[in-house]
């Protein structure tokens, strides 16, 4: 299959599947600490309409960050990030002008984004969409980016809250689970997704993100402590099972902590994509 040429075949369309994991992820309730069809989790400054809204303003976007691989798909990796950037700043741009300046989707769009467009890039090389591929695609694109952008802060150049968060904590962040090619959403979500009933999956894949993702949202909103504490609930679950109502009683508790887990929800998004293409 991999000598056959790209106009032979018939590629998955992974601007509308970005779109639709986005809708998937916003409809999935109850959402633990989340925006969801019930409630603004520990949100004040968002809810499920603004979501919708902004989902619409951002997904166009995503054909373009295909595109925009397309068109580079032989510019040396190293260069492709530079090309990037200001298209997902465009993109950022169209969400805030949306939701009148809160971040709903900042996450989702650097995420799928950069799927799109290695997406792109192997598409007009004449490549197959296989998750490992384009997972890998992905990890050689971003390949030094928590050494340039995180690990080189200085704590005087009035560093980003993920640069505090890195060199506080260690933490990676959305850089570092890209650089790794999504290595969280491979070993801890991919393997048990057909484990569940497609009722369950996004579910029990949310949970298993949760129990182990360092997600930096969560130690923005409660530290180090509140980290562990969703991570070990939502371990907790998965080990003696769960039902609806175990979510909908952790998704008050997470709101009366103000603990809401949008690292592993950017996850959740990232992992209905890689596995539409499994399928």
């Amino acid at each position: 299959m991999t000598g056959l040429p790209a106009t032979n075949r018939v590629f998955p369309n992974i601007s509308a599947l970005a779109m639709e994991a986005l809708l998937r992820e916003l409809a999935l309730t109850p959402k633990p600490g989340l925006v969801d069809q019930d409630n603004n989790g520990s949100h004040r400054d968002m809810d499920h309409r603004l979501f919708r809204k902004s989902i619409a303003a951002i997904s166009p976007w995503f054909q373009i960050f295909a595109e925009l691989g397309m068109q580079h798909a032989h510019t040396p990796a190293d260069q492709q990030l530079c090309l990037l950037r200001p298209v997902g700043i465009a993109c950022e741009q169209a969400m805030f002008a949306t939701t009148g300046g809160v971040n709903t989707h900042k996450g989702g769009i650097f995420s799928l984004g950069l799927l799109c467009f290695a997406a792109g890039r192997l598409q007009a090389q004449g490549q197959w969409l296989s998750c490992d591929r384009l997972c890998d695609e992905v990890s050689i694109i971003c390949q030094g980016l928590v050494a340039r952008e995180l690990a080189g802060c200085s704590e005087n150049t009035g560093a980003t809250a993920g640069e505090k968060q890195f060199r506080l904590y260690g933490l990676h962040g959305a850089r570092g689970e890209a650089e790794s090619g999504f290595a969280t959403v491979r070993h801890h979500v991919l393997p048990f997704w057909h484990q569940e009933t497609e009722e369950r999956q996004l579910h029990s894949a949310l949970l298993r993100l949760m129990a182990v993702n360092p997600d930096s949202n969560l130690v923005s909103r409660g530290g180090p402590d509140g980290l562990v504490f969703v991570q070990n609930y939502a371990a907790e679950l998965l080990n003696n099972g769960w039902e609806r109502r175990d979510l909908a009683a952790m998704d008050q508790i997470l709101i009366s902590r103000n603990l809401s887990p949008g690292g592993s929800a950017d996850l959740l998004s990232v992992a209905w994509v890689l596995a539409s293409l499994e399928v």
